[in-house]
């Protein structure tokens, strides 16, 4: 029985340390995240993060990277659900006001996950491949240079939401994509057909 590995009593724990540390990180900011305020919001003994964690970095590198792929899941999968111009213009503009998407907290995890990929190579990669998952997924509908234009707007407004404290007026939103659009675009009945 000696040299029987040893299983974690938990197996959601590692699960619940990340969620915990994205919780943290949206309450207290990157630079107040600590082990000992993950832990208690993970309900787990301080010392179960040193057993799945090399140090903070790995939390803070993990838990950017869940807000990652599950950002970049719901975009991906509903621009990719949308058949049409019309449609996808819908989904973005949705996507900007945060309608059954990204709540004033996933915003701030967002802020977060940029200030700390200034510094982290690792979570730099991640921003930059957000960034390309946007993109690629605008450019099922859109031009590469529309996309752009689409994406920046996409990731700048909803950081005025937050500092600003309220829900962007929708009809400013729709009336500015639609421009972006039209300004950059021909009439989808005059694309070419792949």
């Amino acid at each position: 029985m000696g040299g029987a590995r040893r299983v974690p009593n938990d197996p959601e724990r590692r699960a619940r340390i990340i969620a915990a540390a994205l919780q943290v990180i949206v309450e207290q900011g990157v630079h107040r995240t600590t082990h000992r305020r993950i832990a208690a919001a993970a309900d787990v003994p301080l010392g179960s993060l040193t057993y799945y964690f090399d140090d903070l970095t790995a939390i803070l590198e993990e838990a950017f990277n869940h807000l990652y792929v599950t950002w970049a899941a719901n975009v991906r999968r509903d621009l990719q659900a949308a058949g049409t111009r019309e449609q996808a213009t819908e989904v973005l503009i949705n996507l900007i006001c945060g309608v059954g998407h990204a709540s004033p907290a996933d915003v701030t995890a967002l802020i977060e996950m940029y200030s700390f990929g200034n510094y982290n190579e690792a979570v730099r990669k991640l921003l930059r491949d957000w960034l390309f998952v946007t993109r690629v997924s605008l450019s099922q509908h859109f031009s590469p240079s529309t996309a752009l234009a689409l994406d920046v707007l996409l990731e700048g407004w909803p950081l005025q939401r937050v500092f600003e404290g309220r829900t962007p007026d929708r009809s400013l939103v729709e009336r500015t994509v639609k421009a972006v659009i039209a300004a950059h675009e021909p009439a989808e009945s005059e694309r070419p057909r792949p």
